[in-house]
C-alpha cells in the first residue's frame, strides 16, 4: 500500500465564461434546497442533457488518470470539458468549495479537493463531477485505477460499481426508497466491506441537493415510496475497514479513520413506470 495522503497546494479558482449560467448558490453561503421529488417531463429532458455532459466529462477525465498526473490537472480537464459544452461545474462555489470536481485518492471517502498531489502507480482515485446546464444538475462519479493496482483494491472498486448497479436495478415504482440501501448493504456484507453511512445519495434537479436523502445502508424506518418521475443519486461508498472517518482542516476531505482504502460510484437516476433510467450515461 502507498504512504498516507497529505494535503497539497490548491491552485487559484478557475474562471467560468460570463455567458455560462451559474447555479443560484454561487457567491452565497448556503444553497437553496427543497423542490418536488417528482420532476416534470420537461425537467427530466433537461436533466438528460446535463447528465450526459457530466458523464462525458467523467469519461474524458478518466482518460487522463495515470501515474505522474496531479489531481489539479484532472480538475483542469474536467473544468475545460464542462465549460466547452456550455455547462457550469456544479461543485465550483458550492458552499465555498474551490474546485470543479472532487478527487478522492485511496483512503479519502469523498470530497477530496484537487491540488498538486501526484497520482502514483497502484493508487485508486474517485472523480466526482456534476454539470449544471439548462437550470438543472447531472451528478456522477467513478473510481479509477492508477496503473497496476493490487487485487484487494481492484476487487473493492469492481464490487462498489456492482453494488451501485444492483441498487439501480432494484429501483421500481411502488417499492420503498430503502430498497437501495438494503441491496447495497447485503451485497457489501458478503465481502466484509464497510458501508459508509454519513454520506448519502440525494435528490437532485434544479437544486444540487434537494433535501431527499438516499442512504446506502438498510434503514427500515425510511418509508418514502418510489414513484415515476422521481430523480436522485445512488452513490455507495464502500471501505476495506472502518466506516469511521476524520475530516481534514479544509473542512471537506473525509478520510477513513484506519486509513484503509475506500471506493465510490455514482449515477443520477429517474424512477420510470417499470423500473429506472440512468440519466448520467455518456
Amino acid at each position: 500500500m502507498t504512504t498516507l495522503l497529505q494535503p497539497g497546494r490548491v491552485s487559484p479558482i478557475r474562471k467560468v465564461p460570463a455567458h455560462i449560467e451559474r447555479p443560484e448558490y454561487v457567491g452565497k453561503k448556503r444553497p437553496k434546497t427543497g423542490e418536488s421529488d417528482v420532476k416534470t417531463p420537461e425537467t427530466i429532458e433537461r436533466m438528460r442533457v446535463a447528465g450526459r455532459i457530466a458523464a462525458q466529462a467523467l469519461e474524458e477525465v478518466g482518460k487522463h488518470v495515470q501515474p505522474g498526473v496531479t489531481t489539479d490537472e484532472l480538475d483542469r480537464v474536467g473544468h475545460e470539458f464542462l465549460i466547452g459544452h456550455g455547462a457550469y461545474p456544479s461543485t465550483l462555489g458550492y458552499k465555498g468549495y474551490p474546485k470543479s470536481l472532487c478527487t478522492s485518492i485511496n483512503e479519502v471517502i469523498c470530497h477530496g479537493i484537487p491540488d498538486d498531489t501526484v497520482l502514483r502507480e497502484g493508487d485508486i482515485v474517485n472523480v466526482d463531477i456534476t454539470a449544471f446546464i439548462g437550470g438543472v444538475h447531472g451528478d456522477t462519479d467513478a473510481t479509477f485505477l492508477v496503473g497496476e493496482v493490487d487485487e484487494e483494491s481492484r476487487l473493492l472498486v469492481e464490487r462498489t460499481r456492482e453494488a451501485m448497479m444492483r441498487a439501480i436495478k432494484a429501483v421500481a415504482p411502488g417499492r420503498q426508497l430503502n430498497v437501495v440501501g438494503r441491496v447495497i448493504e447485503a451485497y457489501a456484507k458478503r465481502f466484509g466491506y464497510g458501508v459508509v453511512r454519513d454520506f448519502t445519495g440525494h435528490g437532485i434537479g434544479t437544486t444540487f441537493h434537494s433535501g431527499l436523502m438516499v442512504p446506502h445502508y438498510d434503514d427500515p424506518s425510511l418509508r418514502v415510496e418510489l414513484v415515476p418521475g422521481m430523480t436522485f443519486t445512488i452513490e455507495p461508498m464502500l471501505t476495506l475497514g472502518t466506516i469511521d472517518y476524520d475530516i481534514w482542516p479544509d473542512k471537506w476531505t473525509a478520510v477513513t479513520r484506519d486509513r484503509k482504502r475506500t471506493a465510490q460510484f455514482e449515477h443520477t437516476i429517474m424512477v420510470t413506470e417499470t423500473g429506472s433510467e440512468i440519466l448520467t450515461l455518456p
